[in-house]
């Protein structure tokens, strides 16, 4: 599921309202509090880290299919 969906930034608003509903009624301490808020922490750092990751060019993508183009060779000069 890309981050960018719907579906995943729902998710994401869930275990945010989650996390706060825990915490309101079990305390910021609770390991049940820490435990939600993790979850949260796990799924913006995969937002995080999927937006860093740099997109292939169509020219690499042919190099990843084609690993034996000549255009992909490099020579030593």
């Amino acid at each position: 599921m890309s981050v960018d969906s719907k579906d995943f930034q729902d998710e994401l608003q869930k275990a945010i309202d989650y996390a706060h509903q825990v915490t309101a009624e079990k305390g910021e301490t609770s390991p049940e509090a820490a435990s939600a808020w993790d979850v949260v922490e796990e799924m913006r750092a995969e937002v995080s880290h999927q937006h860093q990751i740099p997109k292939k060019t169509g020219f690499d993508q042919y190099l990843e299919d084609n690993p034996e183009a000549p255009e992909g060779l490099m020579y030593d000069t």
